[in-house]
Order: structure tokens, then sequence, then C-alpha cells
């Protein structure tokens, strides 16, 4: 009966005032990967999956309440290895589930307390997307995406926006825990050893190995063993909390928007557990009091001159920097900027654009980092669709520099895109490989990533995608520490298909007259 009443509830969702909103998603993602995100080993073969995003989305909006829940299974096709087995560690999550309340709205004589045009609190787990998803972004390339956990007070007063957030992260709930003491990140029940003997993750450690995978040696000078990626960029410390304070406003054509954002992460001290004789496992415990905090902040301008039926220009500069302390403690000191221009003239568009992301040089202290780190945001958006800097494989040491040019032609029911990207180091690399160069040449090679997409029908799309990727000795080293060991002409491509169905969507039926 509980079942049956629930079904007549969502089928009949326009009985009240309420509005009610159900939308899934099925998105599978074939790639042929032959150095996507890092350059192949020579005699290596390409690799070829496809992935798989099955996500619900739950809406419900009243006047003054907005509801929403996401649930999503993340997987690769096979990786249960079993037809009639669901043991696969499994991706089963709940995305996102935020509700949003309204304190004040001038458009509600209903509510009696005034004073801003409208003002509402945002609470739970939600994406945080502002401006071009440069420092925050949903990722919605990654078939998991990305969340937080925060609270959101959201002000729209006479055309100025004004988002203030925060979030706290902790790990358990339970019964006997005392203090805030965070573990910033989840670690594989075992690890190697410093003897090579596989053992139990001790409680408590993050451990840390040489290569920084489970397969490697404990090492006190490694890097930290995750099960999985705590963010992108190769960020390995989930924040132990946020502050941010986001405000634009639109003068005409023009955008200005300011952002500040504060990560906290949690002080770690380094231990080790076993004994000489079996051997050690090295790694961090998080439970040192006090935070390092880093601190973002900058402008965004953008705007528009003309409209697509002559030449439409669209621009766009922005400059942030970092301060504060980096995860590790380090002092920080960064600044990234950006600019861009696209014309437009019918359902063509084309322009140049250039980003400068700070790194470290040959000669940066060792308690110092130049290295700016762009946050929450959608990297494979803006520095290249093969994903090597900034995303899963981290970054260069001396930054990045990307000169880039995109074609565009949008059409109704599909779109054809080229970019071109000429990387390069912001800042000299020294150069440990070749004694007879002090450091490496700058120049980080070219990417060419080509998309065609085709809606096939109101709730379907279908993606092909091809990147290039032109190498030399030096992405070869930043990406994997070596010269001439690996192929420098890489490639990717994937073909991706988008099926969004909305499940309270009624074709509109003409009536005869």
């Amino acid at each position: 009966m509980a079942v049956s009443g629930i079904v007549c509830f969502l089928v009949n969702p326009f009985n009240s005032t309420a509005q009610f909103s159900l939308q899934g998603q099925l998105r599978t993602r074939s790639e042929v990967r032959d150095g996507l995100g890092t350059l192949n080993v020579k005699g290596t073969d390409a690799a070829f999956f496809t992935s798989q995003r099955a996500r619900l989305t739950f809406g419900y909006k009243w006047d003054r309440v907005n509801f929403n829940l996401s649930v999503q299974d993340i997987r690769v096709w096979g990786q249960d290895a079993s037809s009639i087995n669901n043991a696969d560690g499994n991706k089963l999550m709940v995305h996102e589930a935020w509700a949003e309340v309204t304190l004040m709205n001038v458009a509600d004589t209903t509510i009696k307390t005034k004073g801003i045009d409208n003002l509402s609190f945002k609470i739970g787990r939600q994406a945080l997307i502002y401006d071009d998803v440069r420092l925050l972004g949903d990722l919605d390339w990654l078939q998991q995406a990305r969340r937080h956990d925060a609270l959101l007070i959201k002000a729209l007063h006479h055309g100025w926006q004004v988002d203030l957030g925060v979030g706290f992260n902790q790990n358990s709930d339970g019964f006997g825990i005392t203090g805030t003491n965070y573990i910033a990140g989840n670690v594989p029940p075992y690890v190697t050893n410093s003897m090579g003997a596989l053992v139990a993750t001790p409680a408590g450690l993050i451990p840390l190995s040489a290569t920084g995978t489970m397969g490697g040696k404990s090492s006190l000078t490694g890097s930290p063993v995750l099960a999985n990626a705590v963010s992108t960029n190769g960020m390995n410390q989930q924040y132990k909390s946020m502050q941010m304070a986001y405000i634009s406003r639109k003068f005409g054509q023009t955008k200005f928007a300011g952002l500040f954002f504060k990560d906290d992460f949690s002080k770690y001290r380094l231990d080790s557990v076993g004994g000489a004789s079996s051997g050690y496992v090295f790694g961090r415990r998080y439970d040192v009091k006090g935070v390092n905090s880093r601190l973002t902040y900058g402008l965004m301008i953008n705007g528009t001159i003309g409209n697509a039926s002559g030449l439409k220009k669209q621009w766009q500069v922005g400059a942030y920097f970092q301060s504060g302390k980096d995860r590790d403690g380090k002092d920080l000191t960064a600044s990234h900027y950006t600019a861009s221009l696209t014309l437009q003239k019918g359902k063509f568009s084309f322009g140049p654009g250039y980003d400068y992301l700070s790194g470290n040089t040959p000669t940066t202290p060792g308690t110092e980092n130049h290295r700016f780190d762009p946050l929450y945001g959608t990297p494979h958006k803006h520095w290249g669709y093969m994903d090597y800097y900034y995303v899963g494989t981290g970054s260069p040491v001396g930054g990045l520099q990307d000169y880039y040019f995109k074609v565009k032609y949008q059409a109704n029911a599909f779109f054809l895109s080229l970019d071109a990207h000429n990387f390069r180091l912001a800042e000299n690399v020294a150069n440990a490989a070749d004694p007879d160069k002090a450091t490496i040449d700058k120049n980080l090679g070219y990417e060419f990533d080509f998309i065609a997409n085709y809606s096939l029908n109101k709730f379907t799309t279908l993606e092909l995608g091809y990147s290039f990727m032109k190498a030399n000795n030096s992405t070869e080293y930043v990406k994997r520490g070596t010269m001439d060991q690996a192929r420098h002409n890489a490639n990717w491509a994937y073909l991706m298909i988008n099926i969004r169905p909305d499940f309270f969507f009624t074709k509109p039926v003409a009536i005869k007259q």
C-alpha cells in the first residue's frame, strides 16, 4: 500500500500548488586512451573502456522552499568481474541533497520581513558553481562530478549578488569521539610496508609510499596512499573547513565578480607503525591542533559589445591571488591571470586567449610555495581536454602558461568546436636528467581538441571527441620525470551518449478547431 501510494503521488504531481520534478540521466562514455593525462611509456598499448553514470534527481519547489535530492551510481562496464555479484566496492552515492529556504522576497506580499529583494539560505550537499567554473564548479565532465557539504547565505538586492558560504568537515559522529581532528582522505584497507610486505593499514594513519600507490614500499618522505582521489590537481588532502564570499554586479553589458575563498587544512605529524625486523608503515597522523589556512581572492570582469547579427565581441579578464599557508604548512604566494576575446558572427564564433598560473623556480626555498592551485573548479574546460594539467595528475612545479585559440560552429541541433593550445612553463624547472642543461625548455608542446555534438531528440545527445597532443621531452619530464622514455604523440577519442529524460514531461497536443 505504501509503495502504491508513493507511485500514485509521483505520477500525479500537479494536484497541489507545489511543483515536483523528476529527472533521470544515463551517460555512457566509451574512450580510447593513448596518452590521456600523462604520456605513455614506449611500447605500451592504448586502453579502451566504457564508464557510466546513472543519476536520478528529485526536486520539490514551493513558494519559500526548494528541495533537491540527486542519487547516482558510477561504474566502469565490467568492473564487477561477474554477472551475478555486486560486491564491487560500489559506487552508489548521494551526489546532492540540499534545501533552499526563502527568508525575504520583495515579490511575495505574504512575507512581512523586508529590506532585501531576495534572501535565502541553502544547506546540505551541493555543487558550488560560479562564473566560468574556473575556481568553483561542479566538474560535470567527471562521471562522479564534484560537490561540497556546506551552508550558503544568498542575497540579491538592486542588481547585487552576495553569496556567503561555510563548511566544516568531520569523519564521524560516533560516541566517544573527542575533539575535531579530521583524517583528510580515504585510505585502502592494505598497504605495502618498508620491507615490501602487504599489511593492514594502521588505524588513523594516512600511509606514505615512494610511489604514492598501495604497491609502493612505505617511505617517510613518500606521498599519501589514498583509496580515491580527494580532488583535482593531485590534491591529497580534503579541507577541514572553508569560508567563502562571492559578490557580483552587472553594469550595462559588463559584469564584475569578486571571489574570496578560505580553505583550512588539518595539520599533521609524521608517524610510523611496525618494527625494524618486520618493516614499518610510515604515514601522517592528523591529530595536531590548528589548521593551515589558504586564502584565494580576486576579480573577474567580462563584457559584451554588439550582437550576433553584426559582429558580437565577448571579452573576459581576471586576476586571482593566493596567500597564507598551503596544505603542508608552507608559506604561499601565488597568482593566476586570464584574458580572452571571442568574436561571433552568426553561427560562428572564434577567438584567442591566454592563461598564466604561477609556479616555483629552481631557487624557491623548501619552506615556500608559489604554485597557484585553481581550487575546486572544472580544469577540463580550460587547460586542454586531455587533462594534462591541474586535473588528476597534478600540475607542473613551474606553473603553466596557456596560449589558445578556439573556433565553434553552433547550429540548432548540433555544434562543432576546435581548440588549439600551446602550453609553456611559467617558470624555469631544474633539469636533473641532462647534466649539460640547468633547466628544461619551457615549451610543453601543443594540444588540439575537436568535438562534434548532436541532439538526437529532446532528451538525448551524442558527442564525439578527438584530441591530439604533440608533446616533447619537457612534457615528459614534468609529467613523468624522464626524457626519451615515453611516446610524444598522444591520442584520445571518446563517444558519449547522454540520455536525460524528464519523467513529468508531457508532449503538447494540438487541439483541432
